[in-house]
């Protein structure tokens, strides 16, 4: 069975190299424009769909022939791609379409994709050529397996001006289903990121609050810098520093999180929460951003696939947090502000608690799962 893997290292381009990656990466993102432009001018003319290729543009603008043909290429294929995605959705009748959009060079990402063609991108030497550019130095601090295969890299370029390449690999494995006798669920919180059906917390540091202070002065300092000054754009780097710090910090501690449990359970039960609804209508968008608990449920899902494992995702509608997990009462009259109650039955609930081991409750009627059953309705 054929897997696909990507592993990003850090790159240290030369300044010649850094030049040719920011004009490829400008390029890309010009011809982007350029193909989405004359597509909306041909259709409004003709009604017709336009066919363009990157070849066409070449002798008009010569710059494009300095650089790599098929981050162009893809960069045609990602067009194709937004076009055939809108169409779809205009069929199904979606209300929210999202016709393709202009590239914009401040706020688009910087990055460019390219292709490995007969071994056009190949690691020598804790370096890796790139077509065009050469063999750039790498950071490399794990190794890709001998066996493994590459097929496409993404080399992009952070608003701290640091460089980094996504190097996709293909490989043969085979995954075998484990069967499943340790489960667990997860609550959602807002606080530690999630309380789980044993009644442990992940004790979130919340990376976001605890820069705020420091983040909200430079902010301050940068708002009152003339724009394309030496010292705007030097406030400028401190502030995206700031936000890099934060975002690498709690990139690291969900993996982190997420790879203990992958390796622990053979089953985590989680609730299919709308975040992006959660962070508009309930005015909790700052800690629903700092916790990355989307970001989460991705690394978990992965993580466990990889071992065979499952990730099981209630439906949002199911009442864990309102329903007793020892009597199945749901409790009506609770409200969001109600962190703990007591059931009729007289058992005493923690919210988040309770909620996540109706999660695991779920998660074992649903899936079968054998001789685990009482055990979870005994915990």
């Amino acid at each position: 069975m054929k897997q696909n893997k990507a592993y990003k290292f850090r790159l240290l381009p030369n300044k010649t190299q850094s030049n040719l990656i920011d004009r490829t990466i400008g390029c890309a993102r010009f011809i982007y424009n350029q193909m989405l432009s004359d597509k909306i001018k041909h259709y409004k003319d003709t009604k017709l769909s336009l066919k363009n290729t990157p070849a066409q543009y070449k002798n008009e603008f010569e710059f494009l022939k300095e650089v790599d043909s098929l981050a162009l290429a893809n960069a045609q294929m990602n067009l194709e791609t937004a076009y055939t995605n809108f169409f779809r959705k205009v069929k199904q009748g979606k209300k929210d379409l999202g016709f393709p959009k202009f590239k914009s060079k401040k706020k688009c990402n910087w990055s460019y994709t390219t292709n490995n063609q007969k071994e056009s991108i190949r690691i020598e030497n804790n370096k890796i050529k790139l077509p065009k550019i050469g063999f750039v130095k790498l950071i490399q601090h794990r190794g890709i397996a001998n066996d493994c295969i590459i097929k496409s890299v993404t080399v992009s370029k952070t608003k701290t001006n640091k460089y980094y390449i996504s190097i996709l690999v293909e490989y043969e494995t085979q995954i075998i289903n484990k069967s499943i006798e340790k489960v667990i669920g997860l609550d959602f919180s807002m606080k530690e990121l999630y309380v789980d059906s044993n009644g442990y917390s992940s004790n979130y540091p919340r990376f976001f609050r605890l820069a705020q202070e420091k983040l909200a002065k430079e902010q301050r300092i940068f708002s009152h810098r003339k724009v394309g000054s030496k010292r705007y754009e030097k406030q400028k780097l401190k502030v995206a520093k700031i936000h890099e710090r934060i975002t690498n910090q709690r990139k690291d501690f969900l993996h982190k999180e997420s790879h203990k449990l992958a390796n622990t359970y053979d089953m985590v039960c989680v609730e299919d929460l709308n975040m992006r609804a959660m962070s508009q209508c309930l005015n909790f968008g700052k800690s629903v951003a700092d916790n990355g608990w989307g970001m989460f449920r991705t690394f978990l899902k992965y993580k466990l696939e990889n071992q065979g494992k499952q990730l099981f995702v209630v439906d949002k509608w199911f009442p864990s947090s309102k329903m007793c997990n020892v009597c199945g009462v749901i409790n009506k009259q609770l409200t969001l502000a109600d962190r703990e109650w007591t059931c009729d039955c007289g058992t005493f609930h923690n919210r988040d608690h309770n909620s996540a081991i109706n999660l695991r409750n779920v998660g074992i009627k649903t899936t079968g799962t054998v001789g685990l059953a009482q055990e979870c309705l005994c915990h």
